[in-house]
């Protein structure tokens, strides 16, 4: 399940999305996520799901490794599915003791389920696309602004990109330590969902120790390196904007006043 978590990676090719300014992407994302949220009905998620397929055909990202991601919120999915179903209100379709699953549950349950999949599946394309150090020039060059109103753009960029790139590292780390136990006899695929959340306890205490190590080397190799937040700071490649980024601009407009027109039905 841990080896299945895609978000944070970056996935190597050469695609029109890859070679977008990472305002771009971030702009693209956040449009994205609202757009999700503004309404439920099957239009929306439909012209949702359409765009978001062919941003990845575009990104030449394999469809395979994508879904892998999903895998990691099954669980997630299975207690909103129960949830949405037996605890709302409405008409009653199948009546289970004391629950009753309701047809407006089973809708909220199914729109719920895709939302949660098109979530997933479009941030995942944010990190597959750009690598960890233009997601920071991005948010900074984004967030710039704010450095007006004394707010910590860089360092903020700065926590989130390190966070990022932790993910894979952590993952990679934590399949190590599963099977170097497993080799010593322990057991994390079989049982209950409460067996195997107690297998994962022993994994805790080397994980953070490891995370620990290396966040004070990190922290050593900037101090080591002279790094003093912003102040003084230049870029070898700094970001501008190019037509293709205009013109992605454009897309992101056009699409939201789709999902703005497909919400009438």
């Amino acid at each position: 399940m841990i080896r299945d978590i895609t978000l944070g990676q970056y996935y190597q090719t050469n695609s029109v999305l890859h070679r977008l300014d990472p305002r771009v992407k971030l702009v693209g994302t956040m449009v994205y996520i609202v757009s999700l949220f503004m309404g439920t009905t099957i239009p929306v998620y439909l012209g949702a799901a359409i765009f978001l397929g062919i941003l990845i055909a575009i990104s030449k990202v394999p469809v395979k490794f994508m879904m892998r991601g999903l895998k990691s919120i099954l669980y997630i999915l299975i207690f909103s599915v129960v949830f949405h179903l037996f605890l709302t209100p409405g008409t009653p379709v199948i009546t289970i003791g004391k629950f009753a699953i309701t047809q407006e549950g089973a809708q909220l349950a199914a729109f719920m389920i895709v939302r949660l999949m098109l979530l997933i599946i479009g941030s995942s394309l944010l990190t597959l696309t750009t690598t960890p150090n233009s997601l920071t020039d991005g948010l900074e060059k984004g967030l710039h602004v704010l450095t007006y109103v004394k707010v910590p753009v860089h360092s903020i960029a700065m926590m989130m990109s390190i966070a990022l790139r932790f993910i894979p590292i952590l993952i990679e780390e934590t399949d190590k330590i599963m099977k170097a136990q497993m080799a010593r006899g322990a057991d994390f695929d079989h049982g209950n969902l409460i067996k195997r959340a107690k297998a994962m306890v022993p994994l805790l205490v080397p994980l953070f120790i490891s995370a620990f190590r290396r966040a004070n080397d990190l922290a050593m190799a900037m101090e080591a390196r002279c790094y003093h937040g912003a102040k003084g700071r230049t870029r070898m490649k700094p970001l501008r904007y190019k037509k293709k980024d205009f013109l992605a601009y454009l897309v992101l407009i056009a699409y939201f006043a789709c999902i703005l027109f497909l919400r009438r039905f």
